[in-house]
């Protein structure tokens, strides 16, 4: 193995193992998301380990959607899901599939399983249902319809299937084991009432398959060498190889497990997602703040720094917590290297040059990145007034501030040196503009009478500029664990977590910026131009990071 080789995880390892002695002669993976809500950052390493174990191995990986409950799937889903999966660099196998393709062979391997002895059909509702399964140190009890004739049974799921029967009425088990140590083991379900029309079926159902018993045959059906799930499906797994070894399928898949990912500061429950969503907590999915792809695609996430920090975290048999910080790095480090720089203004006060021509304007240029020449120069407009940030100016300041100060000198980045002699205040005593002086022949040189500069700062031209809202995205919680025990999540939302900011300017280059393009707005962090249709028409300019972990010391305190 060279120096630049990374050590085979323990994945890839059982895959190279399994190709070498035979055991496949091709690798197929699958993604398979149940189109329940949007995907968040925990997807993305499924995403990244599945598709990534096929091209690693030149094997091929399905996107299959898992849609066996439509009293909470949606079309808008899916799409959703085609769009992150696809956004974040990979192509799934032929066209996506869904599990809802294979509801017919479902049903005539649930009639294999009745007239084989090994299924039947229950009248326990939930209540009794959970009171006979028993607990993890007690045995469960059969259920009284346990012993139903083969023939009964396939007269009272067909009838089931006909819509004879209110929802709860009846389900159809598998027949295992009562006293099994897995609770998994202990009779489960196999299919439900469910009076609800599909969204790629339509009315043709009223009884839908359970995901334990549509899972393993939608690997058998399609193929798949091996079926990586998280950890918390390994207690399912006897299940999954029972149904696999009690079935007439197609194919013997394996399943195998891997630590799912967790982030602090960060919720992924897609149910306490969706009720931030519901409850108007955020704006949305793609709301920044959100934990999803599409979240953080809105607020300028790249996918090669999703998949960077995917890489960086590595794959093992064990759950952990992943500090956000990672991602946070991943994302400044890409984007550093990568994104053009702009100079804006986020709380403008205006700088008056008195000895500058008010009719005379010209244009400077300035580097595109400092260390990237493909990008192309910038073109600045300067005039007689100028916008800086209200925190470059004081009139009065210690040697340890190096902005603006009365009688002191500043350079204007990649512009000329002035030096500020008056403020300007309203009634109450706010300043509201800074007389100074452009210091001449300063443009690219330093002051020919010695007295140098103490500092640069950004600026904005006042009458050549593009004006924006800037909406500053912070974590969307306070607390490293928000959801853990018995804590309620909402209790720690960040209630800075979003501040917006009205009329601020920066370069005139940046209206054409395209939707979802970043730019580094220096000294202020790292932007993305909104591409949400909530926002069309507008120029909106989000924040994706800061430019340093504020995060860092509060959490030293």
């Amino acid at each position: 193995m060279s120096a630049e080789e990374k050590p085979l995880n323990f994945l890839e390892q059982l895959i190279k193992s399994d190709l070498e002695a035979g055991v496949v002669e091709k690798v197929v993976t699958r993604f398979p998301p149940e189109p329940n809500g949007y995907l968040h950052i925990g997807h993305a390493k499924s995403i990244c380990l599945n598709f990534g174990l096929a091209l690693k191995f030149n094997g091929a990986c399905n996107l299959r959607f898992d849609d066996t409950n439509p009293a909470k799937e949606e079309m808008e889903y899916v799409e959703a899901i085609k769009q992150d999966v696809s956004w974040l660099g990979f192509s799934w196998d032929g066209e996506e599939r869904y599990a809802s393709s294979y509801f017919d062979t479902f049903y005539e391997w649930a009639v294999h399983l009745v007239n084989t002895g090994k299924a039947y059909v229950c009248d326990l509702n939930a209540e009794q249902a959970r009171e006979y399964r028993g607990t993890l140190t007690e045995a469960g009890k059969n259920s009284p319809f346990r012993d139903r004739s083969a023939a009964e049974n396939l007269e009272l799921l067909e009838k089931m299937k006909a819509g004879e029967f209110e929802e709860g009425a009846k389900v159809l088990r598998a027949k295992i084991d009562m006293s099994h140590g897995n609770i998994n083991m202990r009779d489960p379900i196999l299919y439900r009432i469910r009076k609800q029309s599909h969204h790629q079926t339509g009315d043709k159902w009223c009884i839908y398959p359970t995901y334990d018993f549509a899972h393993g045959q939608e690997d058998a059906i399609e193929g798949i060498t091996h079926s990586i799930c998280t950890l918390e499906f390994a207690d399912h797994r006897p299940l999954y190889e029972w149904f696999i070894a009690n079935l007439p399928v197609p194919a013997k898949p394996r399943q195998y497990e891997f630590g799912r990912l967790n982030l602090n500061y960060t919720v992924t429950s897609k149910r306490k997602l969706k009720q931030l969503v519901d409850e108007n907590y955020v704006d949305g999915w793609d709301d920044p703040r959100m934990p999803t792809i599409a979240g953080y695609r809105r607020r300028g996430y790249t996918p090669a720094s999703i998949r960077k920090f995917c890489e960086m975290i590595g794959v093992t048999k064990a759950d952990g917590v992943v500090d956000v910080a990672m991602l946070e790095h991943a994302i400044r480090d890409d984007l550093d290297k990568n994104a053009p720089r702009a100079m804006c203004v986020l709380r403008p006060l205006k700088v008056v040059l008195t000895n500058y021509a008010a009719d005379k304007s010209e244009n400077l240029t300035a580097p595109g990145h400092p260390q990237r020449e493909d990008l192309p120069e910038r073109t600045l407009s300067f005039s007689n007034e100028v916008y800086i940030d209200a925190d470059d100016f004081r009139e009065e300041a210690n040697k340890k501030y190096k902005r603006l100060v009365l009688g002191k000198r500043v350079r204007l980045r990649n512009a000329y040196v002035i030096e500020a002699d008056e403020a300007i205040k309203d009634d109450n005593g706010n300043i509201i503009e800074v007389r100074a002086r452009v210091i001449e022949n300063t443009l690219g040189n330093k002051p020919e009478d010695g007295i140098n500069p103490k500092g640069v700062i950004q600026w904005v031209d006042a009458k050549d500029n593009t004006e924006f809202e800037v909406r500053l995205y912070d974590r969307l919680f306070t607390d490293a664990a928000p959801d853990s025990g018995d804590k309620n999540f909402l209790d720690f939302i960040n209630s800075d977590s979003l501040v917006t900011l009205q009329k601020c300017y920066g370069e005139k280059g940046l209206a054409a910026a395209a939707p979802g393009e970043v730019f580094q707005f220096e000294r202020e962090g790292y932007f993305c131009r909104d591409a949400s249709e909530k926002t069309a028409g507008q120029c909106v300019f989000n924040r994706t990071i800061g430019l340093k972990d504020s995060w860092a010391k509060i959490e030293n305190k």
